[in-house]
């Protein structure tokens, strides 16, 4: 049974949501430390027979995932989960610094919770960090997972090379001291290419330009959540900066995981694109996709291509497992 969340606020459809709740991963691992203590904020959307976890990156919560899980969700092919990382949202921010390493414990712990536990019966999709989770993730539960979708993200190495440029990394330092009007304007402008920014929104009756757009759901997202403590925040930069995949790791989980997908963005400003090019060149059977003026933040800028992308990821997984099935009768 999930934790009662009568006082936590969620941007999603209610009519699509089957569970939501904290999930007490401290209790379940029976760890007494207190400076661990830590829940896991979770929502299920959908009823359908494909299950998908969605990993969200650096500080971002769950809602991050608004168009993906208002898509999915809605569809009868899909059941999606999405959660708060520890240290942001809903969940709770134990002391740091944190790891991908751990970080992937805890989302396998949630799974384990909800019952998502079958052989081949998981579609992975993660995102800047969330990709770095889900590498290692994917590392201690592979037989589970049908398709591996690594989005804007990398294998890591030695820490200097994790950070982003001095500029935005100086950027994102400084939203710490700013209004959340002023933190909202700079972040937009970070994720998003300029070009794409200045543009009128597709489908807006109010004539807006997606920075308009995107400044006001940044916001509305604002508005909904705790502000993150510094504990969290700090804590999962250092996840970040400190992740590294090995190369063989990345080459085992190429060759054993049925469909794996790196998506990159040619004008990413925070994770540059030469690292989806590098993890192709590590996991030869992934299939490398990049897109074109498109920035960090993807998954909300070219929505309906992205989704499709997902959707045809996941078909094809389905569609190995089942020849893979097929000759071993």
């Amino acid at each position: 049974m999930s934790q009662p969340t009568p006082e936590l606020n969620t941007l999603f459809d209610p009519l699509t949501c089957t569970r939501k709740g904290l999930c007490p991963v401290t209790q379940i691992r029976n760890k007494g430390d207190p400076l661990e203590s830590h829940s896991l904020y979770f929502e299920q959307h959908g009823t359908g027979p494909e299950k998908i976890l969605f990993i969200m990156g650096l500080n971002g919560t769950l809602f991050a995932w608004g168009s993906q899980i208002d898509h999915f969700g809605h569809s009868d092919k899909y059941t999606a989960l999405a959660f708060d990382n520890r240290g942001v949202g809903h969940s709770g921010s134990p002391m740091g610094p944190y790891t991908t390493s751990g970080m992937a414990e805890d989302a396998i712990t949630l799974l384990n919770y909800v019952g998502w536990t079958d052989k081949h019966s998981l579609h992975v999709v993660g995102i800047s960090l969330g990709g770095m989770i889900a590498q290692e993730l994917s590392t201690r539960i592979p037989e589970r997972i049908i398709s591996l979708s690594l989005v804007v993200t990398k294998a890591g190495g030695r820490i200097w090379n994790n950070f982003p440029s001095l500029s935005n990394g100086i950027k994102m330092f400084r939203t710490w001291v700013m209004t959340p009007e002023a933190k909202a304007a700079l972040l937009v402008d970070l994720l998003f290419p300029q070009e794409w920014l200045d543009e009128k929104a597709l489908n807006d009756s109010s004539g807006r330009t997606n920075r308009d757009v995107q400044f006001a759901a940044w916001k509305r997202r604002d508005n909904t959540i705790p502000r993150q403590t510094a504990i969290g925040s700090l804590s999962q930069m250092s996840a970040a900066y400190t992740h590294h995949c090995s190369d063989e790791r990345l080459r085992t989980l190429s060759s054993t995981i049925p469909k794996v997908a790196i998506i990159g963005a040619d004008q990413d400003k925070l994770v540059d694109s030469h690292n989806s090019i590098y993890l192709k060149k590590q996991m030869p059977e992934a299939e490398l996709i990049m897109f074109e003026k498109t920035g960090h933040a993807i998954s909300g800028q070219d929505v309906p291509r992205f989704n499709r992308t997902l959707e045809r990821i996941f078909e094809e997984g389905r569609e190995k497992i089942g020849r893979a099935e097929n000759r071993s009768h």
